[in-house]
């Protein structure tokens, strides 16, 4: 199974989802986060928490299979992230541009 972080994320980056996640597989950078495929365990936990839905796990829709990859190559990239952050500066409005 795969579970991946997408575009919804992008200038957004709540970490609510970080916070329930047992392995700690969060990667971030300043817009966005991204799943390790390595250490994820694939327990869902993360889904529900998401407040602009970016989080998908298989099946993944056919317009979001390029996030496999990059999640894979940008969770390498960046640091853990473990603890609830601030969000991206503009996320309540990014939120609400989403419909959410």
């Amino acid at each position: 199974m795969t579970t991946i972080v997408t575009d919804n994320c992008k200038r957004c980056r709540f970490t609510d989802c970080v916070t329930v996640c047992p392995v700690s597989c969060f990667h971030g950078d300043e817009e966005m986060l991204y799943i390790d495929p390595e250490e994820c365990i694939d327990c869902g936990a993360c889904i529900p928490k998401c407040p602009v839905e970016a989080i998908y796990e298989d099946p993944i829709p056919e317009d979001k299979q390029h996030w496999i990859e990059i999640n894979e190559e940008r969770a390498l990239m960046f640091p853990v992230i473990q603890d609830q952050q601030d969000p991206y500066p503009g996320a309540e409005e990014r939120k609400a541009e989403l419909g959410f």
